[in-house]
């Protein structure tokens, strides 16, 4: 789901003097771009790219074989674990508490029972998933939300060990988040300006192609060939969490993966886009998905409380943006 990507000045060809690296990982094309690079800027890349595929070998519930399917398959048994996995929940266990539960990786029993077990995306919704469905009602005995999540971590004697308290989780969202995050990383001093684009996670620093900003367009989730605003971005990090692509019907009913676990249904009654600007993209990641369950008619009030820079696109084409987000418009629909 590419809903942000950088707009090098007019166009999508970079200027002279760029390194440029592009890859496909976590399900999404990976563009790794470093502006008048220095002598080691190859060798940045290369240190990026490899932060990206170890996330995805790691994190990934779409292999089998990864330290998170291994882990899932007995989340009530200690595993020795790769760190990037531990670091991973760690981040995801304090989202869970910082959103008071609305980030909530626990809800993976939930895509997987309405057939979400395989990671190229679903398409247009056209796809009817019943087979593999269950009741949409959650489960009386075990609602993600009805007891806190206690993830527990530990030294061993040769590297770490994970338990997951019992339940498996997804990390998707926020495991691309942290990959964009410890990317930029490596491609902090590459050069005069770098960008990570994962595929609606990206994270900006230093100057851009046109010695300012990034431009960042946000596309219109109805047709990703236009644009519904253009951002001007530097030394920061943003994230779209949007139903464009994930979503589908089980049993008839509409779903997506964007799931309230409150609920254990489909959230964000009313949207179909949100996007967040924050100085960490992992975190932009986290708060895009938990302003999307507040839904169109209570996310502008809820963001503007959490004083966060975001964007929405509403079901019928309408654009809001917070206050802390004006300031980095330089363009909207519409304008003449």
């Amino acid at each position: 789901m590419t809903a942000v990507h950088a707009r090098q000045g007019a166009g999508p060809t970079l200027l002279d003097g760029s390194a440029v690296l592009s890859f496909r990982a976590m399900a999404s094309p990976i563009t790794l771009t470093v502006l008048r690079p220095g002598p080691d800027g190859d060798a940045c890349l290369e240190r990026a790219a490899e932060v990206i595929r170890d996330v995805e070998r790691t994190c990934s519930r779409f292999d089998a074989e990864s330290a998170l399917s291994l882990a899932n398959a007995a989340p009530s048994r200690w595993h020795d674990v790769p760190a990037t996995l531990v670091w991973a929940v760690e981040e995801a266990h304090r989202a869970y508490w910082e959103t008071g539960g609305l980030f909530d990786p626990r809800v993976l029993d939930v895509l997987l029972s309405w057939g979400y077990d395989r990671s190229l995306p679903f398409g247009s919704g056209e796809v009817d998933r019943t087979a593999s469905s269950v009741p949409m009602t959650p489960p009386p005995d075990r609602p993600d939300g009805a007891f806190p999540w206690w993830p527990e971590v530990a030294r061993g004697d040769i590297g770490w060990r994970l338990n997951l308290a019992g339940q498996p989780i997804d990390l998707g969202g926020i495991g691309k988040g942290l990959a964009v995050r410890w990317a930029a990383a490596e491609l902090a001093n590459a050069g005069q300006g770098y960008s990570v684009d994962a595929g609606g996670d990206c994270a900006f620093g230093g100057v851009g192609p046109d010695g300012d900003g990034w431009h960042v367009g946000v596309e219109d989730p109805a047709d990703p060939d236009q644009l519904v605003l253009v951002l001007d971005l530097i030394d920061t990090g943003c994230a779209t969490s949007s139903t464009r692509l994930r979503r589908w019907r089980v049993g008839g009913a509409p779903v997506h993966h964007l799931v309230d676990p409150r609920t254990r249904r489909p959230g964000g009654d009313g949207l179909v886009a949100v996007t967040v600007v924050a100085s960490d993209p992992a975190w932009s990641e986290v708060w895009s998905k938990t302003l999307f369950l507040a839904g169109a008619a209570e996310i502008r009030s809820r963001a503007e409380r959490l004083e966060l820079a975001a964007a929405w696109v509403e079901e019928d084409g309408t654009v809001g943006t917070t206050t802390a987000l004006d300031p980095m418009v330089i363009w909207r629909r519409g304008d003449v």
